[in-house]
């Protein structure tokens, strides 16, 4: 039997003590559960690679690094080969195929799912009521969440074969059920 959720959270939260990047698991985590759930898929183990996705990146915040030096210690811990592939094939810059559908998703979840919650940070009923055509006006304002890849975004609705506004959608709702966990405001002040 592979390795649980729980496990994963024991792992992470070992090596990743920012409050921001264990959000950030957790976002990728809902958004990835959500579609494990609608493809019919191991939700179990999709968890299990979502949560473990940067567990690395406090370790190893450099592209030389992440996520590459982080994949032995996933094998070291037990974790199946395919969660260890799963999150190597997240990072661009490492050029391996994303040829599963739980791949093709985690990409596709990473930076959606973080710019969707700094749309929330940044909404007084966070992300309640927050639809599609206001993320994509955020998504052309290139200094609003710097970090996040807009080309990953556009590429990660393309990979799952959803129009941008469907995929959008699919993780506001996926993360509305976490919002308190996530630091988001659940109703207008």
């Amino acid at each position: 039997m592979g390795k649980t959720r729980a496990d994963a959270w024991q792992t992470l939260t070992r090596y990743t003590k920012s409050e921001a990047l264990l959000r950030h698991a957790l976002a990728v985590e809902a958004s990835t559960a959500a579609y494990a759930r609608r493809f019919d898929e191991d939700e179990e183990l999709w968890r299990v690679a979502a949560l473990l996705h940067d567990f690395d990146y406090e370790m190893h915040p450099t592209l030389d690094k992440h996520p590459q030096d982080g994949a032995p210690i996933l094998r070291d811990e037990g974790y199946d080969e395919e969660v260890v592939e799963t999150i190597l094939s997240h990072a661009n810059h490492l050029g391996l195929p994303r040829d599963t559908q739980l791949k093709r998703t985690l990409f596709a979840c990473d930076e959606l799912s973080g710019f969707v919650h700094a749309c929330g940070l940044v909404r007084p009923t966070g992300l309640e009521g927050l639809e599609p055509k206001s993320v994509r006006k955020k998504l052309k304002q290139p200094s609003f969440a710097a970090g996040v890849s807009r080309d990953d975004v556009y590429e990660g609705a393309e990979l799952l074969g959803l129009d941008l506004d469907e995929h959008i959608a699919n993780v506001v709702s996926a993360l509305q059920p976490i919002a308190d966990e996530l630091g988001l405001r659940t109703q207008a002040a």
